[in-house]
């Protein structure tokens, strides 16, 4: 496939996404592809990790089996990109519902905002259980300025993997890199966690992961300054600019605090700090702690509102590239 193809391809793909999002009429009825990368990465944690193995071992099983999933998932997707060659402009069309199906624009903006209604119609009860939905940390720990807090920081990290890394990795790589990413991105949620059995086994996915988000989560940052002063002017907007250099690296992640930074500034609210995981204290730093302390209902709608304005500057820069290689 050409390069102003892959492009146009990709830019249809974000379009479909962005309008349709996730049907739940058609995963109800077959399972998506990111569910069985999940049954993958399962089975290969059940054969090749268990308790019986030195740390060492686990490390090498590990290293083993991300590389054996991502050569199954690049395979897959030469097979799919040679499959839909054969059918011309019927093939881009229907290339571009498969890459749609790995973006999260609407799904995302569509569960974070629903935190926001919950908080408003049921109270904080709703909150966290509609917050439970999208973040590991306990709901039942949060107060609402941590429940908005939590929906806020999912929305900025996710705007990154879910939808920024997934679109350059198809840009530059097509759908072989496009699959490679998302196995890799589901390996880490499963697997890239620092507990005790998984903190060998799943340090190659982890490790791995951290370097292909490297690039998306920089670019986020400027697209969440481009969406902050969309929607609200050149003040937010250099303040995201600001926070993200100033704030990106106090997060346990090498690339998560980067957007949650961009969005903080934004919105002039405070994120991260001290969460609960499992009963367990994740003691972090506040990002932009001269910003507002207590994050509203309000404040998640402001986001999602940043966010939509983003994926709309990312589509447009598409747009562009698609028109210069024309």
């Amino acid at each position: 496939m050409t390069i102003d193809e892959n492009l146009l391809v990709l830019l249809l793909a974000l379009l479909l996404d962005r309008i349709a999002g996730d049907p739940q009429w058609l995963w109800s009825r077959v399972p998506h592809p990111v569910v069985m990368f999940g049954a993958a990465i399962s089975y290969a944690d059940q054969q090749l990790n268990p308790s019986s193995l030195t740390g060492s071992q686990r490390r090498m099983n590990g290293v083993a089996a991300i590389l054996a999933l991502l050569l199954l998932s690049i395979a897959a997707g030469f097979v799919f990109d040679r499959f839909f060659a054969l059918f011309g402009l019927v093939g881009l069309v229907l290339e571009a519902g498969l890459v749609a199906i790995f973006l999260a624009q609407k799904s995302l903006a569509d569960h974070v905002a629903a935190v926001a209604t919950a908080l408003r119609g049921e109270g904080l009860a709703g909150g966290r259980n509609a917050v439970s939905r999208i973040v590991g940390r306990d709901p039942e720990t949060l107060d609402e300025p941590a429940v908005c807090r939590a929906a806020i920081e999912s929305l900025a990290e996710n705007f990154s993997d879910g939808v920024v890394a997934p679109a350059l990795c198809y840009a530059v790589f097509g759908l072989p890199g496009l699959l490679a990413y998302k196995m890799l991105n589901t390996a880490d949620s499963m697997i890239g966690h620092r507990s005790e059995k998984y903190i060998d086994f799943g340090w190659a996915a982890a490790r791995l992961d951290d370097i292909v988000n490297w690039p998306a989560a920089r670019l986020s940052i400027l697209l969440i300054a481009a969406g902050a002063w969309i929607r609200r002017g050149i003040s937010p907007c250099r303040e995201a600019i600001r926070v993200a250099m100033r704030d990106g690296g106090l997060h346990r992640s090498p690339n998560s605090g980067r957007p949650e930074a961009a969005m903080a500034g934004a919105l002039n609210v405070q994120l991260a700090g001290p969460r609960i995981y499992g009963g367990v204290i994740v003691t972090e730093p506040m990002i932009n702690n001269a910003g507002r302390d207590i994050a509203t209902a309000g404040d998640i709608e402001d986001g999602v509102s940043v966010f939509y304005a983003s994926c709309m500057v990312l589509t447009g820069l598409i747009f562009g590239l698609f028109l210069c290689f024309l």
